[in-house]
Protein backbone atom coordinates (compact mmCIF):
# COMPACT_ATOMS: atom_id res chain seq x y z
CA UNK A 1 0.00 0.00 0.00
CA UNK A 2 2.83 2.42 0.83
CA UNK A 3 4.98 3.58 -2.07
CA UNK A 4 8.76 3.90 -1.95
CA UNK A 5 8.51 7.67 -2.36
CA UNK A 6 5.89 8.19 0.39
CA UNK A 7 7.08 10.90 2.74
CA UNK A 8 5.70 12.88 5.68
CA UNK A 9 6.91 16.44 5.04
CA UNK A 10 4.36 18.12 7.31
CA UNK A 11 7.04 19.67 9.53
CA UNK A 12 8.66 21.50 6.61
CA UNK A 13 5.26 22.71 5.40
CA UNK A 14 4.42 23.93 8.91
CA UNK A 15 7.72 25.79 9.11
CA UNK A 16 7.09 27.48 5.75
CA UNK A 17 3.65 28.60 6.89
CA UNK A 18 4.95 29.93 10.21
CA UNK A 19 7.73 31.84 8.44
CA UNK A 20 5.14 33.32 6.08
CA UNK A 21 3.03 34.35 9.09
CA UNK A 22 6.03 36.04 10.74
CA UNK A 23 6.85 37.97 7.56
CA UNK A 24 3.24 38.54 6.43
CA UNK A 25 4.13 36.79 3.16
CA UNK A 26 1.19 35.52 1.08
CA UNK A 27 1.42 31.88 0.00
CA UNK A 28 0.30 30.39 -3.28
CA UNK A 29 -0.57 26.77 -2.47
CA UNK A 30 -0.21 24.32 -5.33
CA UNK A 31 0.37 20.69 -6.16
CA UNK A 32 0.90 20.00 -9.86
CA UNK A 33 -0.95 23.24 -10.73
CA UNK A 34 -3.29 21.26 -13.01
CA UNK A 35 -6.25 23.46 -12.08
CA UNK A 36 -4.44 26.83 -12.17
CA UNK A 37 -6.91 27.97 -14.84
CA UNK A 38 -9.66 28.13 -12.21
CA UNK A 39 -10.02 31.23 -10.10
CA UNK A 40 -8.22 34.55 -9.93
CA UNK A 41 -4.46 34.99 -10.24
CA UNK A 42 -2.68 34.69 -6.89
CA UNK A 43 0.54 36.57 -6.14
CA UNK A 44 2.61 34.91 -3.44
CA UNK A 45 5.43 32.59 -2.54
CA UNK A 46 4.78 29.10 -3.91
CA UNK A 47 4.06 26.41 -1.34
CA UNK A 48 4.46 23.08 -3.16
CA UNK A 49 2.57 20.24 -1.49
CA UNK A 50 4.00 17.38 -3.57
CA UNK A 51 6.78 16.56 -1.10
CA UNK A 52 4.13 15.52 1.43
CA UNK A 53 2.71 12.38 -0.15
CA UNK A 54 1.59 8.82 0.34
CA UNK A 55 -1.33 6.68 1.53
CA UNK A 56 -1.45 6.91 5.33
CA UNK A 57 -4.00 4.15 5.91
CA UNK A 58 -6.50 2.10 3.94
CA UNK A 59 -8.72 -0.73 5.07
CA UNK A 60 -11.05 -1.80 2.24
CA UNK A 61 -13.44 -3.41 4.74
CA UNK A 62 -13.95 -0.01 6.42
CA UNK A 63 -14.46 1.81 3.08
CA UNK A 64 -12.12 4.61 4.22
CA UNK A 65 -8.79 5.76 2.80
CA UNK A 66 -6.48 8.42 4.27
CA UNK A 67 -3.88 10.15 2.11
CA UNK A 68 -1.46 13.07 2.31
CA UNK A 69 -2.17 16.17 0.25
CA UNK A 70 0.66 15.74 -2.27
CA UNK A 71 -0.32 12.16 -3.14
CA UNK A 72 -0.92 11.82 -6.90
CA UNK A 73 -4.57 11.18 -7.64
CA UNK A 74 -3.45 8.36 -9.94
CA UNK A 75 -1.79 6.59 -6.99
CA UNK A 76 -4.98 6.85 -4.92
CA UNK A 77 -7.05 5.52 -7.82
CA UNK A 78 -4.69 2.58 -8.42
CA UNK A 79 -4.85 1.54 -4.75
CA UNK A 80 -8.65 1.65 -4.83
CA UNK A 81 -8.81 -0.16 -8.18
CA UNK A 82 -6.86 -3.07 -6.72
CA UNK A 83 -9.61 -3.51 -4.11
CA UNK A 84 -12.42 -2.98 -6.64
CA UNK A 85 -13.35 0.29 -4.94
CA UNK A 86 -13.61 3.90 -6.16
CA UNK A 87 -14.07 7.57 -5.38
CA UNK A 88 -17.72 7.71 -6.37
CA UNK A 89 -17.63 11.47 -7.00
CA UNK A 90 -15.28 10.92 -10.00
CA UNK A 91 -13.10 14.02 -9.51
CA UNK A 92 -11.49 15.23 -12.74
CA UNK A 93 -7.69 15.49 -12.77
CA UNK A 94 -7.08 17.88 -15.71
CA UNK A 95 -3.48 16.66 -15.74
CA UNK A 96 -1.32 13.60 -15.00
CA UNK A 97 0.15 15.08 -11.82
CA UNK A 98 -3.09 16.08 -10.09
CA UNK A 99 -2.92 15.66 -6.31
CA UNK A 100 -5.35 14.61 -3.61
CA UNK A 101 -5.04 18.02 -1.92
CA UNK A 102 -5.91 19.82 -5.14
CA UNK A 103 -8.87 17.51 -5.66
CA UNK A 104 -10.27 18.50 -2.26
CA UNK A 105 -9.40 22.18 -2.51
CA UNK A 106 -11.10 22.56 -5.90
CA UNK A 107 -14.02 20.30 -5.01
CA UNK A 108 -14.78 19.31 -8.60
CA UNK A 109 -16.94 16.25 -9.25
CA UNK A 110 -17.57 14.17 -12.34
CA UNK A 111 -20.55 12.69 -14.23
CA UNK A 112 -21.79 10.59 -11.30
CA UNK A 113 -22.23 13.67 -9.06
CA UNK A 114 -26.09 13.96 -9.07
CA UNK A 115 -26.49 10.28 -8.23
CA UNK A 116 -23.63 9.66 -5.77
CA UNK A 117 -22.72 13.05 -4.29
CA UNK A 118 -19.94 15.63 -4.50
CA UNK A 119 -16.34 15.55 -3.26
CA UNK A 120 -17.52 17.33 -0.10
CA UNK A 121 -19.93 14.49 0.68
CA UNK A 122 -17.07 11.96 0.85
CA UNK A 123 -14.74 13.94 3.14
CA UNK A 124 -14.68 12.37 6.61
CA UNK A 125 -11.79 14.23 8.18
CA UNK A 126 -8.80 16.43 7.44
CA UNK A 127 -5.55 17.66 8.91
CA UNK A 128 -5.02 21.35 8.23
CA UNK A 129 -2.28 23.89 8.88
CA UNK A 130 -4.21 26.98 9.92
CA UNK A 131 -3.56 30.70 9.73
CA UNK A 132 -2.55 30.56 13.40
CA UNK A 133 0.41 28.32 12.62
CA UNK A 134 -1.04 25.16 14.12
CA UNK A 135 -1.43 21.71 12.58
CA UNK A 136 -4.92 20.58 13.56
CA UNK A 137 -7.05 17.51 12.93
CA UNK A 138 -10.74 17.86 12.11
CA UNK A 139 -13.22 15.02 11.84
CA UNK A 140 -12.27 11.37 11.95
CA UNK A 141 -11.19 8.41 9.91
CA UNK A 142 -14.37 6.41 10.30
CA UNK A 143 -17.83 7.25 9.07
CA UNK A 144 -19.47 7.18 12.50
CA UNK A 145 -17.07 9.81 13.90
CA UNK A 146 -18.69 13.15 13.07
CA UNK A 147 -16.76 15.45 15.42
CA UNK A 148 -15.64 18.48 13.41
CA UNK A 149 -17.16 16.97 10.27
CA UNK A 150 -18.49 20.24 8.91
CA UNK A 151 -15.17 22.08 9.17
CA UNK A 152 -13.52 19.34 7.13
CA UNK A 153 -16.20 19.67 4.50
CA UNK A 154 -15.64 23.42 4.34
CA UNK A 155 -12.18 22.70 2.95
CA UNK A 156 -13.74 21.12 -0.14
CA UNK A 157 -14.04 23.83 -2.76
CA UNK A 158 -12.22 26.45 -0.65
CA UNK A 159 -9.38 26.66 -3.21
CA UNK A 160 -6.81 26.83 -0.44
CA UNK A 161 -8.11 30.09 1.00
CA UNK A 162 -8.90 28.72 4.49
CA UNK A 163 -5.74 26.77 5.25
CA UNK A 164 -3.33 24.16 3.96
CA UNK A 165 -4.91 20.69 3.78
CA UNK A 166 -2.13 18.23 4.65
CA UNK A 167 -4.15 15.03 4.95
CA UNK A 168 -7.66 13.85 4.16
CA UNK A 169 -9.77 10.81 5.03
CA UNK A 170 -12.30 9.86 2.37
CA UNK A 171 -15.24 7.52 2.20
CA UNK A 172 -14.95 5.15 -0.77
CA UNK A 173 -17.46 2.79 -2.35
CA UNK A 174 -17.35 -0.59 -4.09
CA UNK A 175 -17.31 -0.42 -7.87
CA UNK A 176 -20.65 -1.32 -9.45
CA UNK A 177 -21.03 -4.95 -10.47
CA UNK A 178 -22.16 -4.03 -13.97
CA UNK A 179 -21.61 -0.92 -16.11
CA UNK A 180 -23.05 -0.27 -19.55
CA UNK A 181 -23.17 2.94 -21.61
CA UNK A 182 -25.59 3.73 -24.44
CA UNK A 183 -26.49 6.64 -26.71
CA UNK A 184 -29.84 7.62 -28.16
CA UNK A 185 -30.59 10.11 -30.91
CA UNK A 186 -32.94 12.88 -29.72
CA UNK A 187 -33.18 16.65 -29.32
CA UNK A 188 -31.94 18.37 -26.17
CA UNK A 189 -35.50 19.39 -25.25
CA UNK A 190 -36.65 15.80 -25.54
CA UNK A 191 -33.63 14.58 -23.59
CA UNK A 192 -34.34 16.96 -20.69
CA UNK A 193 -37.99 15.85 -20.63
CA UNK A 194 -36.99 12.19 -20.59
CA UNK A 195 -34.39 12.71 -17.87
CA UNK A 196 -36.98 14.46 -15.68
CA UNK A 197 -39.35 11.52 -16.20
CA UNK A 198 -36.70 8.82 -15.69
CA UNK A 199 -35.53 10.54 -12.53
CA UNK A 200 -38.82 9.53 -10.92
CA UNK A 201 -38.34 5.89 -11.87
CA UNK A 202 -36.03 3.14 -10.53
CA UNK A 203 -33.60 3.26 -13.45
CA UNK A 204 -29.90 2.62 -12.65
CA UNK A 205 -28.64 5.77 -14.41
CA UNK A 206 -25.32 7.09 -13.09
CA UNK A 207 -24.42 9.62 -15.82
CA UNK A 208 -26.38 11.55 -18.44
CA UNK A 209 -25.03 13.93 -21.08
CA UNK A 210 -26.45 15.52 -24.24
CA UNK A 211 -24.28 17.08 -26.94
CA UNK A 212 -27.05 18.72 -28.98
CA UNK A 213 -27.79 15.65 -31.07
CA UNK A 214 -27.51 12.57 -28.90
CA UNK A 215 -28.24 11.60 -25.31
CA UNK A 216 -25.51 9.57 -23.63
CA UNK A 217 -26.38 7.43 -20.61
CA UNK A 218 -24.41 5.23 -18.23
CA UNK A 219 -26.23 2.41 -16.46
CA UNK A 220 -24.68 0.90 -13.31
CA UNK A 221 -25.77 -1.68 -10.77
CA UNK A 222 -26.63 -5.34 -10.67
CA UNK A 223 -26.57 -7.32 -13.91
CA UNK A 224 -30.34 -7.78 -13.90
CA UNK A 225 -31.25 -4.13 -13.38
CA UNK A 226 -28.74 -2.93 -15.99
CA UNK A 227 -29.95 -5.47 -18.57
CA UNK A 228 -33.59 -4.59 -17.87
CA UNK A 229 -32.91 -0.86 -18.26
CA UNK A 230 -31.03 -1.46 -21.52
CA UNK A 231 -33.94 -3.49 -22.90
CA UNK A 232 -36.36 -0.72 -21.97
CA UNK A 233 -34.32 2.24 -23.21
CA UNK A 234 -32.78 0.70 -26.31
CA UNK A 235 -30.09 2.84 -27.91
CA UNK A 236 -26.65 2.07 -29.29
CA UNK A 237 -23.71 0.70 -27.32
CA UNK A 238 -21.25 3.41 -26.23
CA UNK A 239 -17.60 3.01 -25.27
CA UNK A 240 -17.36 3.66 -21.52
CA UNK A 241 -14.26 5.80 -22.13
CA UNK A 242 -16.65 8.56 -23.20
CA UNK A 243 -17.27 9.53 -19.57
CA UNK A 244 -13.61 10.02 -18.76
CA UNK A 245 -13.18 12.09 -21.92
CA UNK A 246 -16.15 14.21 -20.85
CA UNK A 247 -14.83 14.55 -17.31
CA UNK A 248 -11.31 15.53 -18.42
CA UNK A 249 -12.61 17.89 -21.15
CA UNK A 250 -11.13 15.80 -23.96
CA UNK A 251 -14.28 15.76 -26.11
CA UNK A 252 -14.21 17.77 -29.36
CA UNK A 253 -16.69 20.23 -27.82
CA UNK A 254 -13.99 21.53 -25.46
CA UNK A 255 -11.48 22.09 -28.30
CA UNK A 256 -13.39 24.98 -29.84
CA UNK A 257 -11.53 28.26 -29.57
CA UNK A 258 -14.12 30.11 -27.50
CA UNK A 259 -14.35 30.87 -23.76
CA UNK A 260 -15.64 27.98 -21.65
CA UNK A 261 -18.30 28.56 -19.00
CA UNK A 262 -19.72 26.14 -16.46
CA UNK A 263 -23.40 26.71 -15.69
CA UNK A 264 -24.76 25.15 -12.50
CA UNK A 265 -28.55 24.96 -12.55
CA UNK A 266 -31.47 23.54 -10.57
CA UNK A 267 -32.72 20.14 -11.63
CA UNK A 268 -35.22 20.15 -14.52
CA UNK A 269 -34.15 23.57 -15.88
CA UNK A 270 -35.21 23.82 -19.54
CA UNK A 271 -32.81 24.51 -22.40
CA UNK A 272 -31.23 27.96 -22.06
CA UNK A 273 -31.32 30.56 -24.83
CA UNK A 274 -27.67 31.59 -24.94
CA UNK A 275 -25.38 32.29 -27.90
CA UNK A 276 -22.79 29.61 -28.58
CA UNK A 277 -22.80 25.83 -28.13
CA UNK A 278 -23.98 23.96 -25.06
CA UNK A 279 -23.20 20.53 -23.65
CA UNK A 280 -25.64 19.21 -21.06
CA UNK A 281 -24.14 17.19 -18.18
CA UNK A 282 -25.31 15.86 -14.81
CA UNK A 283 -28.72 15.09 -16.31
CA UNK A 284 -29.25 18.83 -16.90
CA UNK A 285 -27.94 20.26 -13.62
CA UNK A 286 -24.62 21.22 -15.20
CA UNK A 287 -24.24 22.82 -18.62
CA UNK A 288 -21.00 23.59 -20.42
CA UNK A 289 -21.15 26.65 -22.66
CA UNK A 290 -18.72 27.71 -25.37
CA UNK A 291 -19.58 31.35 -26.06
CA UNK A 292 -18.12 34.79 -26.76
CA UNK A 293 -21.07 36.44 -24.98
CA UNK A 294 -20.38 38.96 -22.20
CA UNK A 295 -20.09 37.40 -18.76
CA UNK A 296 -22.71 39.77 -17.32
CA UNK A 297 -25.24 38.58 -19.91
CA UNK A 298 -24.51 34.89 -19.31
CA UNK A 299 -24.78 35.36 -15.54
CA UNK A 300 -28.07 37.26 -15.90
CA UNK A 301 -29.68 34.50 -17.98
CA UNK A 302 -28.51 31.76 -15.59
CA UNK A 303 -29.56 33.74 -12.49
CA UNK A 304 -33.08 33.97 -13.91
CA UNK A 305 -33.27 30.19 -13.43
CA UNK A 306 -31.67 30.24 -9.98
CA UNK A 307 -28.26 29.06 -11.16
CA UNK A 308 -24.68 30.32 -11.06
CA UNK A 309 -21.77 30.57 -13.48
CA UNK A 310 -18.03 29.83 -13.37
CA UNK A 311 -15.59 30.91 -16.08
CA UNK A 312 -13.15 28.12 -17.03
CA UNK A 313 -11.07 30.33 -19.34
CA UNK A 314 -8.23 31.78 -17.30
CA UNK A 315 -7.81 35.54 -17.28
CA UNK A 316 -10.98 36.29 -19.24
CA UNK A 317 -12.70 37.99 -16.31
CA UNK A 318 -11.57 39.32 -12.94
CA UNK A 319 -14.54 37.52 -11.35
CA UNK A 320 -14.36 33.93 -12.66
CA UNK A 321 -16.62 32.67 -9.85
CA UNK A 322 -20.19 33.85 -9.59
CA UNK A 323 -20.42 37.09 -7.55
CA UNK A 324 -21.74 36.58 -4.03
CA UNK A 325 -24.62 38.45 -2.44
CA UNK A 326 -23.67 40.92 0.29
CA UNK A 327 -24.90 38.52 2.98
CA UNK A 328 -22.92 35.56 1.62
CA UNK A 329 -19.80 37.68 1.24
CA UNK A 330 -20.07 38.65 4.92
CA UNK A 331 -20.12 34.95 5.87
CA UNK A 332 -17.14 34.23 3.64
CA UNK A 333 -15.13 37.12 5.03
CA UNK A 334 -15.98 36.13 8.60
CA UNK A 335 -14.87 32.54 7.95
CA UNK A 336 -11.66 33.71 6.30
CA UNK A 337 -10.96 35.98 9.26
CA UNK A 338 -11.46 33.15 11.75
CA UNK A 339 -9.28 30.58 9.96
CA UNK A 340 -6.74 32.79 8.16
CA UNK A 341 -6.76 36.16 9.99
CA UNK A 342 -3.57 37.40 8.34
CA UNK A 343 -4.80 36.47 4.88
CA UNK A 344 -1.73 34.52 3.76
CA UNK A 345 -3.42 31.52 2.11
CA UNK A 346 -4.17 31.96 -1.62
CA UNK A 347 -5.35 35.57 -1.17
CA UNK A 348 -7.88 36.59 -3.81
CA UNK A 349 -8.07 33.16 -5.48
CA UNK A 350 -11.85 32.96 -5.03
CA UNK A 351 -12.79 36.64 -4.76
CA UNK A 352 -10.80 39.89 -4.59
CA UNK A 353 -12.27 40.59 -1.12
CA UNK A 354 -10.89 37.30 0.26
Amino acid sequence: MHGTDDFDDSQALLEQVNLALENATPLRIQGSNSKAFLGRIVAGEILDTRTHRGIVSYDPTELVITARCGTPLTQLTQVLDAAQQMLACEPPAFGDGATVGGMIACGLSGPRRPWSGSVRDFVLGTRVITGFGGHLRFGGEVMKNVAGYDLSRLMAGSFGTLGLITEVSLKVLPKPRQTLSISLEMTSDRALQNLAKWGQQPLPISAACHDGERLYLRLEGGEGSVASARDRLGGEWLDGGFWEDLNEHRLAFFDEDQPLWRLSLPHNTPKLSLPGRQLIDWGGAQRWLKSDAEDAFIRHVVEEFGGHVTCYSHGLTDSPFHPLSAALMRYHRSLKQQLDPRGIFNPGRLYAEL
